[in-house]
């Protein structure tokens, strides 16, 4: 069964006759800018763009939404000086919103209270606080009944200034609507404001935040009532490229945006090392350290080369991808050493007591030899046993010159 919400509060929405308009200052305001963002409105004027009428008795919804996750108190603020807490209610106490999630109190036809104009005529308004945490009306406020023991705007906002005293000034802001009950008082016309157009934005992946002109206003997908003309949209999602551009907004028309955000090129990561360690580390041919080596490096293709005394060089081509981590190790190969040996004859030659070959036409040579010291013998039938000691250096070839003596 449905219940009216302003009859359980006591009179919930009214003003008194000829009221003057009021600023939402002369309520409470942030004394600092801050990125969370409130905006509060009643049905008849989801633009905030005049000051709708309402009759005595008439059924009112109002609607809130934050750019961030925040705590939202919603005040009916009477000139008559009466105040009643409409949000946290006795029916809707859960007040935590998420960026960019909408509301309407009461929620819909589904609703088990309704929210009616009471009169008399007269200016009225409806205050919104967000706050990124909760705060303790307790001392002010009645959430089952709605009652807000204290009256008149000065009170409301001295006792609302100590409630959110405990949090930094960037975790709070309020914003204000205004209604005239029955019929407008008797003010001077305000200028005429332009009709609104709708801008949608949309954006792949989702949930990139929006700025309009700089601003934070929410996360795609995201629809925004604008007033007409060019606006600056930006699109922020980590790990992608920020999306800038300008739009025109036209009275009465929707806009679409949507963006193909692209991924953003973050450095990857070359890990090398090696086996000895110490070895230079040259990319592209240039020196950049030595093993082992971690190196920030833009994604792209690199000539990779690594140097240690008595090794051979070791070079590779390497493709480093957009926050990629690569990992090469490089098992260094000693340099080798070569062996030129001629004889004055035709001979078997032994390393070492090895047979490594024979010198045909009295020449042989030998690569691929470990740096060492070698007992080398030539051998042929007919002729002594010639014995050298010999060292192999790396990365040189050494030439011996064998003389064959006839044995008697």
């Amino acid at each position: 069964m449905k219940r009216a919400l302003f009859a359980a509060l006591g009179p919930l929405l009214g003003a008194a006759l000829a009221a003057p308009e009021l600023s939402p200052q002369q309520i409470i305001v942030n004394p600092v800018p801050t990125e969370l963002q409130v905006r509060v409105w009643v049905n008849k004027d989801p633009a905030k763009t005049g000051n709708p009428v309402y009759q005595i008795g008439e059924r009112i919804q109002v609607s809130v939404q934050v750019n961030q996750d925040a705590y939202v108190y919603i005040f009916s603020v009477r000139s008559t000086g009466e105040i009643s807490l409409i949000l946290p209610n006795a029916f809707d106490q859960n007040n935590l919103l998420r960026a960019g999630e909408t509301r309407t109190y009461p929620p819909g036809s589904g609703a088990r209270y309704t929210l009616e104009v009471a009169g008399p005529e007269g200016q009225d308004r409806v205050l919104a606080v967000a706050s990124r945490q909760p705060l303790s009306l307790a001392q002010i406020a009645d959430i089952q009944s709605g009652r807000v023991n204290l009256r008149g705007a000065d009170n409301l906002a001295r006792a609302l200034s100590i409630v959110v005293s405990p949090l930094p000034e960037q975790d709070w802001v309020s914003d204000t609507a205004f209604f005239i009950v029955g019929r407008a008082p008797v003010v001077p016309t305000p200028p005429a404001q332009p009709a609104t157009g709708t801008l949608s934005v949309s954006s792949n992946p989702a949930g990139a935040q929006v700025l309009v002109e700089g601003r934070p206003v929410g996360s795609t997908p995201l629809n925004l009532a604008l007033r007409p003309g060019r606006v600056e949209v930006e699109l922020r999602l980590p790990g992608y490229q920020n999306f800038r551009t300008t739009v025109q907004v036209r009275p009465g028309e929707t806009t679409s945006l949507n963006a193909n955000l692209v991924p953003a090129l973050q450095n990857g990561l070359l890990q090398v090392g090696s086996d000895p360690q110490g070895a230079q580390v040259l990319l592209n041919g240039r020196l950049v350290g030595y093993t082992p080596l971690n190196l920030s490096l833009a994604p792209g293709s690199y000539e990779l080369e690594l140097r240690l005394a008595g090794y051979q060089p070791f070079r590779a081509t390497l493709r480093l991808a957009s926050g990629q981590t690569l990992p090469v190790s490089a098992n260094l190969k000693p340099l080798r050493g070569s062996l030129e040996i001629s004889t004055n004859t035709e001979a078997r030659i032994f390393l070492d007591g090895q047979e490594v070959g024979q010198t045909r036409g009295g020449f042989l040579r030998l690569d691929d030899l470990e740096p060492a010291a070698f007992q080398l013998v030539a051998l042929a039938p007919g002729f002594r046993a010639e014995v050298r000691e010999v060292r192999v250096e790396a990365g040189r070839t050494l030439q011996v010159r064998l003389n064959l003596s006839r044995a008697r």
